[in-house]
């Protein structure tokens, strides 16, 4: 972890590729917080804000010319810092609990790991214009075979089309993937790595249980 880095307890982030259950679980911590007495604040990345959600579509869109590799870090960078400025830390200072789908764990998998940029670089953009780390993370991890059939499974109910990364190879995934568990091997205190292959009722109640588990260590 970057030392210039605040963390943020109050701050809970979920990470993992495309199909692992995030917005499952992300419901059930909310769920579980709220019924504790908790102010909770869901948000997303890229998005969050309504600057961010039009970065969004750039970031994600089909059909727009090719994007460069560091465009696209710069343009996760750019909605992250809007982001962080104009919900989260707003939120964290009132009390609230915040819960993101992603956060700059997800530049190190997709843009360093998987598009192969400079870590250094991606570091001194967080350090720089985001500031702020989870206080705990839970990674949902699932090899690529299972999560392409489930993504696939929800293409063919016509909830979404792919988007532009969703589109990438399986060897991008695979990069995705590794790049997710370097980071939860360097710093095993934050990231929790969950196994994803399971029933999404069962990733929803670990998800549970490690957050319990976090707020008896917060106590």
């Amino acid at each position: 972890m970057n030392p210039e880095l605040q963390v943020q307890p109050r701050l809970l982030t979920l990470e993992g590729g495309e199909g692992a259950g995030k917005s499952t679980v992300l419901a059930a911590l909310r769920d579980a917080l709220l019924a504790d007495g908790q102010d909770v604040v869901c948000t997303r990345e890229p998005g969050g804000t309504p600057l961010a959600e039009r970065i969004r579509e750039l970031l994600l869109g089909v059909g727009n010319e090719p994007m460069d590799a560091h465009a696209e870090l710069l343009l996760m960078f750019a909605a992250r810092a809007q982001h962080v400025v104009q919900v989260i830390r707003p939120a964290l200072v009132r009390g609230a609990w915040v819960v993101c789908d992603r956060f700059t764990d997800s530049s190190y998998a997709y843009q360093g790991a998987a598009r192969g940029l400079d870590m250094g670089l991606i570091a001194e953009l967080e350090r720089h214009a985001v500031g702020v780390t989870p206080g705990l993370t839970l990674l949902l991890d699932l090899d690529v075979t299972r999560a392409r059939e489930r993504t696939r499974g929800r293409d063919l109910l016509g909830e979404a089309m792919p988007d532009r990364i969703e589109s990438e190879r399986d060897a991008f995934f695979e990069r995705v993937r590794a790049g997710f568990r370097e980071r939860a091997a360097r710093e095993p205190q934050r990231i929790r790595v969950l196994d994803a292959g399971q029933s999404l009722e069962q990733v929803a109640a670990d998800a549970l249980l490690a957050l319990a588990d976090y707020r008896r260590r917060l106590a």
